[in-house]
């Protein structure tokens, strides 16, 4: 393989031997020597910041595998990138800037990586966008990399009680519908989040975390795999996950592996096949969507549409079931679902992984599914059966498609009269001040990619919903998103969007609007007649950013339903 590190490994007699020496110097000033310089060199992007418990440990993971590195004969080039957090921006302003993150994390990776020219890349993550940021750059120029889970962070403890981020969201709804008082919750905020880690649930983190391992581009059990112990200090798995991705990173970069020889078709139907089996995230569709588009892999909605309609819900996880990763962790992680549904026929084995053996080949030591448990049920009483999770509508109201998470719930067919918002903050305020009925379908728009811009996730409004009581019984449809924590009765990512002309803009109070499942339709029920008109008067409201990062990335972005990236391959 030609090395990408030439200009700091030349040898004397090479044409450009001297112009290297001058980088050879810059290097020996920050601690490089003689024999490093015939090194492999890799770049190791580390999200650190103590701005979230997602990411707080990061550093000293990233400190382990820089050691790797240098014991396995490499020499490192380590970096930082940015971290935004959506449980702490969540249900602000803040909030627009963490899908933006994504790309701009993305970015920075390929600027550090290109700007070396490194041979090969290994990049950490933690909080939920940091996951496919850190696969982007890697399948955007088909490096030799893999990347490495941070973790999953254990369950607090409130009484006899396990407690998560998503426990203090609905505890906010319940404090405020009178269900438990201010001393109870200040006990849930104090207890849900106990260390470092990922949010516990089957939500953005680990859904991504446990795609990406299903796609090959992690080393096998890592995405499982507790971030720390109750000491808080890295976990002896996460210790050893470090070794083996660098160990892993090595032998692709001997024979030659690259990231688009292992992120196929197949490998992308064997991420979604794990994510919807799990019962992972909407934000799993975009993220996806993105991965793809960067590794020049075809998907479309309506590929992710046929492979939910196939995959059984098995795992009983919160946000609408029971358990945590910590659980599934206990009775083998991934590795056990992913044997589960291969020896069922959902998963292709024969595809390729950064261990440089097969899907099949990493699982021939996975353990069987445990009987007598129902943190994962069997394929053959699944938790719900095929296509009762994830659902792609199409409809009047969503021409280019959106996403339903009905997390095997019964929903066949709901109609029910109009509340709009064009913002968050006013929805939430609504259902916090009992304004919000059974039976109504919230609208929040202008939370698009581009007209929040930026996506918001909804978790306070939806939280704020379970916590009333309402959950079951209220829809909200939105052109922004949903944390992987959402459940309940929630449409998200509807394209095109309101502030693009689509015809959630269209939408006023009172009109009744139907949830058909039958036909996988999301429809606005007025006639032709008043659509010509009100698309007539339709006026489009002006970007709320007209500079910085938000106004740039309002230019650029893609509509949802290819991802909402800001790359263009066109």
């Amino acid at each position: 393989m030609k090395r990408r590190s030439h200009q700091i490994t030349g040898k004397r007699g090479d044409s450009s031997w001297v112009e290297r020496t001058a980088s050879r110097t810059m290097l020996r000033a920050v601690r490089f020597k003689d024999e490093d310089f015939s090194k492999p060199v890799i770049a190791v992007a580390i999200p650190y910041t103590n701005g979230t418990p997602c990411n707080d440990h990061i550093r000293n993971l990233g400190d382990l595998v820089q050691n790797e590195i240098e014991a396995a004969g490499g020499k490192a080039i380590v970096f930082g990138t940015p971290v935004v957090s959506d449980g702490i921006s969540m249900g602000t302003e803040a909030m627009k800037y963490s899908l933006v993150s994504r790309e701009v994390i993305a970015d920075a990776i390929e600027l550090m990586t290109e700007g070396y020219q490194v041979d090969g890349v290994l990049t950490l993550s933690g909080c939920d966008k940091t996951i496919p940021a850190a696969l982007m750059p890697i399948a955007r120029n088909d490096l030799v990399g893999l990347t490495l889970y941070g973790g999953s962070i254990l369950p607090g403890q409130h009484g006899h009680q396990e407690l998560n981020i998503v426990s203090a969201f609905e505890g906010i709804g319940a404090h405020s519908a009178g269900k438990i008082d201010t001393r109870e919750l200040h006990e849930i905020e104090s207890c849900a989040c106990p260390g470092a880690g990922s949010c516990g649930g089957m939500y953005t983190a680990n859904t991504m975390a446990s795609a990406i391992e299903a796609m090959g581009m992690s080393v096998t059990g890592s995405s499982s795999h507790m971030a720390v112990d109750r000491n808080n200090q890295l976990s002896v798995d996460k210790c050893r996950d470090a070794g083996e991705s660098v160990r892993a990173l090595m032998k692709l970069l001997k024979k030659g592996i690259t990231a688009r020889q292992i992120m196929t078709r197949k490998a992308f139907e064997n991420a979604l096949t794990v994510a919807w089996a799990l019962g992972g995230s909407t934000n799993a569709v975009l993220h996806l969507l993105a991965l793809a588009r960067e590794a020049r892999v075809p998907l479309t909605l309506k590929d992710i549409s046929d492979i939910t309609a196939r995959v059984p819900l098995l795992g009983n996880f919160k946000p609408f079931g029971r358990y945590l990763m910590n659980d599934l962790h206990a009775l083998g992680g991934v590795p056990m679902v992913m044997k589960v549904l291969m020896d069922a026929g959902f998963l292709h084995g024969d595809c390729l992984t950064v261990t440089g053996h097969t899907i099949a080949e990493n699982l021939t030591s996975a353990p069987d599914c445990p009987s007598g448990q129902d943190v994962l049920f069997p394929v053959s009483a699944p938790y719900a059966p095929a296509g009762r999770h994830i659902r792609i509508l199409y409809g009047n109201l969503a021409k280019e498609g959106c996403v339903l998470k009905q997390s095997g719930k019964k929903l066949n067919t709901m109609s029910g009269p109009a509340k709009v918002f064009n913002r968050e903050e006013d929805a939430l305020g609504a259902i916090l001040s009992g304004k919000i009925n059974s039976g109504d379908i919230i609208v929040i728009r202008y939370e698009g990619p581009k007209g929040g811009p930026g996506m918001r996730e909804m978790l306070s409004p939806s939280a704020a919903l379970m916590g009333a009581g309402l959950g079951d019984s209220v829809a909200l449809i939105t052109d922004g998103r949903f944390s992987g924590g959402t459940h309940g009765i929630m449409i998200g990512h509807v394209a095109p969007e309101a502030q693009i002309g689509g015809s959630l803009a269209l939408v006023q109070d009172g009109d009744r609007i139907e949830i058909n499942l039958e036909r996988e339709e999301l429809n606005l029920v007025i006639s032709e007649a008043e659509f010509v008109s009100r698309n007539k008067n339709r006026q489009e409201p002006p970007q709320r950013y007209q500079s910085g990062v938000l106004a740039k990335y309002a230019r650029l972005v893609s509509s949802a339903s290819t991802g909402a990236v800001t790359s263009s391959f066109d």
